[in-house]
């Protein structure tokens, strides 16, 4: 992995895990709107990030839209109806009978059906790390919650909110490809507000929708700025980077972030069964993320080079490129003597023939090639 790929791989990561902590920050602001009518408040919020999302996309932007074709569509409509309406309102029937932590440990379970799945998907098998990862990561987010009182509906509506939670992930990708983050972000919540609005009308009927008070309002405000419009652009710009495997890994911030704030507004303590959790969250992460791989493989790269073997330093401190245009010329001839058995002199080349200079590799000296594409 070079340079600029390693780059790439940190900036997606560090995009999860800061859309992961405006969720986990947000569970304060549900707590404020639990008396707010849920699928219209959830209308009014997608409506609102919509109009927010789609003038950054631009008019000649939307172009990618036209070409989902119905099965396009069909996957913007499973993401907007489960993994985001499906999912909010899973996570409220199941606190009307249960503890808030029982959907959070189930929600915390993500990561490791993700990393069963989605290799699934590719014809492969889970990644060792990836799969270690995401079960430390979710006995971190249970031990952060605990468990709480729970009866057998709550415990169907959390499972319920797991699958709203995978399909938040899965769902996306064969959109994210075409139309890009933010435009999928757009996309999604204005499909969204339109299965929610239906859903609050049927529910709720002409009272689907009522005026916020100052703390709701501010609630919804905040659901919608900080956790529609930003943090949903910077999760998928994410999973475009890192693959939903090692993003999911992430979600384990959520309830981390959800119990530092919780003090905040007399919600709830921050004590060493947090502190435990939130350390084997972020080994979770590290592990599954290939943090602790990366570091031993550079260490010992470095030791290699510190070592003084004869051509051992130089050669790995030389580009690959590099390496391949000096070991050999044109049309794979030794481009020097050719080396004998060990203690006798060099051959020199055939009578007739100069030896040919070594050709330089395009680039030698600088990165070959573009990095990867941006999001």
């Amino acid at each position: 992995m070079d340079h600029s790929d390693s780059a790439h791989q940190r900036r997606g990561a560090l995009l999860a895990a800061f859309a992961c902590t405006l969720v986990g920050a947000s569970f304060t602001a549900n707590s404020v709107l639990s008396d707010f009518p849920h699928a219209g408040g959830q209308a009014i919020r997608y409506a609102l990030a919509s109009l927010m999302l789609f003038p950054l996309v631009g008019r000649p932007g939307l172009a990618p839209l036209r070409t989902l074709g119905w099965r396009g569509w069909g996957w913007l409509a499973g993401l907007a109806g489960v993994g985001m309406v499906g999912f909010n309102l899973a996570v409220l029937a199941a606190e009307r009978t249960s503890e808030p932590a029982v959907p959070g440990v189930f929600v915390g379970c993500a990561p490791v059906v993700i990393a069963v799945i989605v290799p699934a998907l590719d014809g492969r098998r889970p990644a060792r790390a990836v799969l270690c990862g995401a079960l430390l990561v979710a006995a971190g987010a249970f031990t952060v919650q605990g468990w709480g009182r729970a009866d057998l509906p709550g415990i169907a509506w959390s499972v319920a909110a797991l699958g709203g939670e995978v399909v938040f992930a899965l769902a996306a990708l064969p959109v994210l490809r075409t139309v890009g983050p933010v435009l999928l972000s757009a996309a999604a919540s204005a499909v969204a507000a339109v299965e929610a609005l239906v859903l609050a009308v049927l529910m709720d009927g002409r009272g689907w929708l009522r005026m916020p008070d100052a703390g709701e309002g501010a609630a919804l405000l905040w659901q919608t700025l900080v956790v529609t419009v930003i943090g949903f652009v910077c999760w998928y710009r994410g999973m475009q980077r890192i693959g939903p495997e090692r993003a999911t890994l992430f979600s384990g911030l959520i309830p981390v972030a959800a119990a530092i704030t919780a003090p905040a507004v007399g919600a709830g303590g921050y004590g060493p069964a947090q502190a435990a959790g939130s350390l084997l969250v972020g080994t979770g992460v590290a592990v599954g993320s290939g943090a602790f791989g990366q570091r031993l493989r550079g260490r010992r790269r470095e030791r290699v080079v510190a070592s003084g073997a004869p051509g051992v330093a130089a050669d790995a401190r030389a580009p690959a490129p590099a390496r391949r245009g000096t070991a050999r010329g044109a049309g794979g001839a030794a481009a020097g003597p050719e080396p004998g058995p060990p203690g006798s002199p060099a051959k020199a080349p055939p009578a007739g023939r100069a030896p040919r200079a070594a050709r330089s590799a395009p680039g030698d000296g600088a990165p070959s090639g573009a990095g990867p594409r941006e999001g």
